[in-house]
């Protein structure tokens, strides 16, 4: 009976641990700078976030770790646009495809996207 609580208790630190052990988005603080943020008004249908951020980064690894890191609703939308450190203005989504305006298509370093069943799909684009 002992051996069975101390096997327990050892599993249940273990879980705690791995739990506050992950890197969160205070890890990229310094390499990405939120300049824009779409979300729909449907609290009943299908969430579609928007963001974009300013960043030096291209490492898709990093870019792809990132964006995984973004609130996703289930069955939502998420998609992550990053943008050149040469934008310097904030972004202003539009609510439909393609959701930037024409100006900042040069900048574009990468477009990543997690869709409803939860794939994640990350484009390197040449600004």
């Amino acid at each position: 009976m002992f051996f069975i609580g101390i096997t327990v208790l050892g599993v249940f630190g273990l879980i705690v641990k791995e739990s506050f052990s992950g890197q969160g988005v205070a890890a990229y603080q310094d390499k990405f700078e939120e300049i824009g943020y779409f979300r729909n008004e449907n609290n009943t249908g299908p969430i579609q976030r928007v963001y974009a951020f300013r960043t030096k980064e291209q490492d898709p690894e990093v870019l792809k770790s990132f964006a995984n890191l973004l609130p996703h609703t289930k069955y939502g939308r998420t998609l992550v646009f990053f943008v050149a450190e040469t934008w310097k203005e904030p972004v202003v989504f539009s609510s439909a495809p393609p959701y930037l305006p024409n100006s900042i298509q040069s900048h574009l370093l990468a477009e990543y996207e997690k869709t409803p069943m939860g794939e994640q799909r990350l484009v390197l684009l040449k600004p």
